[in-house]
């Protein structure tokens, strides 16, 4: 689980591509927005990238060693084998051309069929920052004629997950039924001690997380969810994807 940027040194474009790459502001959003369905996803043999545009530090409790390893064992837990950490500043990320270059590139390499990225309106600017500079690095990375590292790739599929600090009541595009995946959630999300268990603000989080699982999965009819939201049209093949 090596904290470096995920970029292949040489320029050339590596392998595996990965089913979802899914991009975070910090450690622990990936996991609280959409945690769940990561664990199906594994689950069903499918391949997944986390990658966090920071370290997620200074915060009250933590380190960036702490951090770190909290962050490989909640990727662990989701049967994610494969997480970087790019160079962003925590408390400074902001929507740049480097930022958008450093994920692009990233882009590049792990070719996802699916990405994954935070909803784009919040309290948080870490987090808005996040949704920008994803959604740029997506059409960055389909440059040419470029000195970026690896070669043109676009992500055909982008999906915004929901891990906000602002009450908000939103009307999500669909939600995504993962009961099966609920316990690997509440684990990976208990993994960040320094946040959720140190941190006396934060007392209650862990439930508040598993009662919103449980929401989202009785406003589709279902016993756990979590809900998505398409920039773009979606076309469905068939009836069936939704009987």
């Amino acid at each position: 689980m090596a904290a470096e940027p995920v970029f292949d040194r040489s320029g050339m474009a590596a392998e595996p591509v990965f089913d979802a790459v899914c991009v975070g502001a910090h450690p622990d959003d990936v996991e609280i927005g959409m945690g769940a369905t990561i664990a199906k996803l594994t689950s069903a043999g499918k391949s997944v990238c986390i990658v966090d545009l920071t370290n997620g530090e200074p915060t009250p409790f933590g380190t960036p060693e702490l951090r770190a390893q909290e962050s490989a064992a909640a990727a662990k837990l989701l049967g994610v084998t494969d997480r970087y950490t790019l160079s962003q500043a925590n408390r400074e990320l902001f929507d740049t051309a480097e930022a958008r270059t450093e994920l692009a590139e990233a882009l590049r390499q792990t070719r996802p069929r699916l990405l994954f990225v935070p909803y784009p309106e919040d309290t948080h600017p870490d987090h808005i920052a996040a949704a920008r500079i994803a959604l740029g690095a997506r059409f960055y990375s389909k440059f040419t004629k470029t000195s970026m590292r690896g070669e043109p790739f676009y992500p055909p599929r982008v999906f915004h997950y929901m891990a906000i600090h602002m009450r908000a009541v939103v009307v999500p595009s669909f939600v995504v039924e993962c009961a099966e995946g609920l316990s690997a959630k509440i684990d990976s999300v208990s993994a960040y001690e320094s946040q959720f268990v140190a941190n006396p603000a934060n007392a209650g989080f862990i439930d508040r997380v598993r009662d919103t699982a449980r929401y989202w999965g009785q406003m589709a009819g279902v016993d756990a969810g979590e809900p998505f939201f398409a920039p773009e049209t979606v076309a469905l093949r068939s009836f069936e994807d939704v009987l």
